[in-house]
């Protein structure tokens, strides 16, 4: 357990660092031992996950996937998708960069709600993002792909972060209604926006998920009265 929550702190430092350090061009560096450990972690893992499903349910997952939702959040490694849904096999189709964009991955999107015909297009911002924290700064020190995907987050500079993300998970939404305005207005794509709040930052209660944006809605009083109805999910 304290491997894993090694490998798990030297992980998030090593995104953390770079994107934050807007005064110097240093790198963090992670340790290959550490690597090593956790790797047989990860097998070892592998090895109970197998153990604690049938064949059956491998069989179903080999067949194809019909994802009801493709989810936009950041390659932070505090988001996960056990925090949003505790068997997202088949479930969630996942897209992860810095920042929780769509214009950086557009086409992974694209193929989530035109090809998967995803019901759900759900963009997950989350508190302490490092990558909003570059963006709303100085960070022409850094490498120039790491530059030209924060190139694309549109927030205040200075600004509180999780202002900025509040503001980043609605620019997306407002990104996908222009891309997806015909699917949404036929009733056939609900667009939605969400901060994972594991710092509270929001006072909801530490690691909630709170939805702040529906189809361009964002007024809370409004938010609470449009609840999507309960679907039924398929076993697995």
């Amino acid at each position: 357990m304290f491997k894993k929550q090694l490998a798990a702190l030297l992980a998030a430092a090593a995104f953390a660092i770079p994107l934050s350090a807007h005064a110097s061009s240093d790198h963090a560096h992670g340790d290959a031992d550490v690597a090593r450990a956790y790797i047989k972690e990860i097998q070892a893992d592998d090895n109970a996950y197998i153990a604690a499903h049938n064949s059956a349910f491998f069989k179903k997952l080999a067949a194809g996937q019909h994802p009801r939702a493709t989810v936009i959040t950041c390659s932070d490694s505090r988001v996960h998708t056990n925090a949003f849904d505790k068997t997202p096999e088949g479930d969630l189709f996942m897209v992860r960069n810095i920042g929780n964009q769509l214009a950086t991955a557009k086409g992974s999107v694209q193929y989530g709600v035109n090809h998967l015909a995803s019901s759900l297009l759900l963009v997950i911002g989350h508190s302490s993002c490092g990558a909003i924290k570059a963006a709303g700064g100085d960070y022409s020190t850094l490498e120039d792909p790491i530059k030209k995907e924060l190139d694309t987050i549109s927030i205040t500079k200075g600004g509180a972060n999780i202002d900025g993300v509040k503001t980043n998970v609605n620019n997306q939404v407002a990104a996908a209604l222009k891309e997806w305005g015909t699917q949404v207005k036929a009733g056939h794509l609900l667009v939605v926006g969400a901060v994972y709040d594991f710092s509270d930052d929001m006072k909801q209660g530490a690691g909630r998920l709170n939805i702040i944006n529906i189809n361009g809605e964002t007024d809370p009083a409004k938010l609470r009265n449009m609840p999507a109805p309960a679907a039924a999910k398929p076993a697995h």
